[in-house]
């Protein structure tokens, strides 16, 4: 008995779609620190084959996935003959599936993390979860699927991973919880008046003021919609009516997230500003270990302070609201506008502003259908992105 209790923790084996992305290399740096308690037997990457071939020599992996086949023969030049190179979606899903496998992690951006993530979950492997795509287009869908497979969802997103951690072993369940708020740095145009938003720079749009982020993510936290997706997310994550999850603007970006019960009570999750807090804490569930990450000195901490987000002058919040309430397709129609947009203001054929006005009227041209079917929720994300196209 003395034994068994004294025996070191098995090692979680983590299959890491994306691992070139900013979560991908936040993952390895996890892994790095916990060698004892992670990994990673799968890597997969859109294209950096230079990367990822250095990730597999670091790691020692043996089987990868490369989401551009034309790319394949480079990387296999590049890597060990031992290893497998698997390829495309069919490559991805392989991946996703391996049976030595106990968790998932899908950080891919756009609607390529779908499929696999749902392999991963049919195959009954825990799914941690980064690329807010999966949940947003198709959040009915991949919640179901893992009730009934048994597979626990594990949030990435800081907010996600935050209210995660709120709700562990809260006993209550939903009924016991008021709201869900979400914290949201503001982005660097929280001040900005609302008549100098058609100013804004590509430039000036990537300049976060608290988080490292790929460009993406880091106009949506501009506009907010990337915390719009995220409430979209947290209705299908902890199984909440979108009329209860809210948003407030909280500039040090030091409370990651918060849950206000029914008797009034709030609890939050406080860390500082890096991502290997939420990736150690989905990979080492149900514990918490030590991993060399650093905690925040209170002392250090001149204040904290909490806004009501400008919903006139940035209405992705609204936009937001009204897709998760409506449901349907209509998620995904608001995800894919907002990509077109994206890229639209990222090649200098729109403004800022602009963005906010494309996501509206592609949202409110669909016709809404339910999101019972894959085939279904990919056809609207489709119907979006030519709605959006030809609206610019």
């Amino acid at each position: 008995m003395d034994d068994a209790l004294n025996a070191a923790p098995a090692r979680k084996k983590v299959v890491l779609l994306g691992s070139t992305g900013s979560i991908g290399r936040s993952t390895l740096e996890v892994a790095r620190l916990l060698p004892e308690r992670i990994e990673l037997i799968g890597l997969a990457a859109n294209g950096s084959v230079e990367a990822l071939a250095a990730q597999v020599r670091e790691t020692g992996v043996k089987r990868v996935a490369l989401c551009d086949t034309t790319k394949v023969e480079t990387l296999r030049g590049l890597v060990p003959s031992d290893v497998t190179i698997l390829a495309g979606p069919e490559g991805l899903a392989e991946l996703a599936t391996m049976e030595e496998a106990d968790a998932v992690l899908v950080a891919i951006i756009g609607t390529a993390g779908l499929k696999p993530a749902l392999a991963a979950i049919e195959a009954g492997k825990d799914l941690a979860v980064a690329s807010k795509e999966i949940l947003v287009m198709a959040g009915e869908i991949v919640t179901t699927a893992a009730k009934a497979k048994g597979v626990t969802l594990l949030p990435i997103d800081s907010e996600h991973n935050a209210i995660f951690q709120c709700l562990d072993g809260h006993r209550g369940g939903e009924k016991e919880v008021s709201r869900l708020i979400l914290t949201a740095s503001g982005g660097p145009f929280r001040t900005w008046p609302a008549e100098k938003l058609v100013e804004v720079t590509l430039e000036q749009a990537l300049k976060h003021p608290t988080w490292d982020m790929g460009r993406k993510i880091t106009i949506d936290s501009a506009t907010l919609f990337n915390k719009g997706l995220e409430m979209i997310e947290a209705r299908w994550l902890f199984g909440i009516g979108m009329e209860r999850v809210d948003v407030v603007v909280h500039p040090q970006s030091i409370v990651h997230s918060m849950v206000e019960f029914i008797d009034g009570s709030v609890l939050a999750q406080m860390s500082k500003t890096d991502m290997c807090f939420p990736i150690q804490y989905a990979l080492t569930w149900p514990e918490r270990v030590k991993g060399g990450l650093q905690p925040l000195d209170f002392a250090k901490l001149a204040k904290l302070d909490f806004e009501e987000p400008r919903h006139g002058d940035f209405p992705a919040l609204g936009l937001a609201r009204e897709a998760g309430l409506t449901g349907g397709t209509l998620p995904a129609v608001f995800n894919a506008a907002n990509e077109v947009a994206v890229d639209a203001f990222i090649e200098g054929r729109i403004r800022f502003p602009d963005i906010w006005r494309i996501v509206g009227e592609t949202m409110h041209a669909h016709e809404v259908a339910p999101a019972c079917s894959l085939d279904g929720v990919i056809e609207a994300d489709a119907w979006a992105r030519g709605m959006a196209a030809g609206i610019l």
